[in-house]
């Protein structure tokens, strides 16, 4: 029943037709059971997994976290090669005011679209190596929403004022996923001091999205007003998420830390996946909001 209440409004919407025929754009039914597919393999994963030993995938991290590095390279480098070629300004850009280089705007941003599909493997990494204590609210929240929210975006805003948000965070993601590649690597561990930096690099990120976006409502160009909120109330609530994210993260290794002083005890043996920590898929070292 579900399921036919969204063909019926899928075929009410008025869409941008530039995008039709697209894969997986032009019905939301493929989105909405991939996350479907997304929760439940959380859920049940979980407890298959409970009584089984958990996987090592190091090779298989290591491959993944590189591609998706990669990925997010070409996402950048094509972005800002197409937005400069179009004319785009910084401030605020209409959807319709570059004409046909707005579709290679478009076409970039599909494939960011697409990346939040890929980004699912982030979470079934943390289940198959059972560092459940990663799946947090924060975690779950961003992954299935953002496939979401970006089938909408290619549906309805495909180019214009969206491409600043994917660019910044194409540059977050190649800072992040290539760190997190390294830290599948024992020898390499011990350089990886800059951790900490890409969590503050991720707050950044997040002021200068509503940054830019509020700046569309003072000085409009036509960019649809109703997006505009909705984007800037949603990065607000990963603000919130990630702030208490990375209050309650440090926190807990300061007072470890005062703990291991007291006592005598070696800070750098604590393990790193005995929950000071979070995870983006599961390698150890590391943490996730974006």
């Amino acid at each position: 029943m579900l399921l036919n209440k969204i063909n019926k409004l899928n075929n009410k919407i008025n869409y941008n037709t530039r995008v039709r025929g697209w894969l997986l754009l032009d019905s939301y039914t493929p989105t909405f059971l991939l996350t479907i597919t997304y929760l439940l393999t959380i859920y049940l994963g979980t407890k298959y997994m409970k009584n089984r030993p958990a996987y090592s995938l190091k090779n298989v991290l290591l491959l993944y976290n590189l591609s998706v590095t990669l990925l997010s390279f070409y996402m950048l480098v094509e972005l800002i090669s197409a937005v400069w070629s179009a004319g785009y300004r910084l401030q605020c850009q209409g959807l319709y005011e570059a004409g046909d280089a707005d579709i290679r705007v478009a076409k970039v941003l599909w494939w960011y679209y697409f990346s939040k599909l890929i980004e699912f493997l982030d979470t079934i990494f943390i289940v198959l190596r059972k560092k459940n204590i990663q799946i947090s609210l924060l975690h779950v929240y961003h992954h299935a929403s953002m496939f979401n929210i970006w089938w909408c975006v290619l549906n309805w805003i495909p180019c214009g004022q969206s491409f600043f948000g994917p660019m910044l965070n194409s540059f977050i993601h190649i800072l992040m996923y290539s760190y997190y590649g390294l830290s599948t690597i024992p020898s390499m561990q011990k350089y990886l001091w800059w951790k900490r930096y890409l969590t503050q690099a991720q707050l950044v990120q997040f002021v200068l999205t509503i940054t830019h976006t509020v700046s569309a409502w003072i000085l409009p160009c036509g960019f649809p007003l109703g997006c505009l909120k909705f984007q800037t109330f949603y990065m607000v609530t990963l603000v919130i998420l990630f702030v208490n994210f990375y209050l309650q993260t440090y926190r807990k290794k300061r007072l470890a830390s005062d703990r291991m002083t007291k006592t005598g005890g070696d800070f750098k043996n604590i393990n790193h996946s005995n929950g000071l920590s979070s995870s983006l898929n599961g390698s150890d070292l590391k943490q996730k909001a974006m």
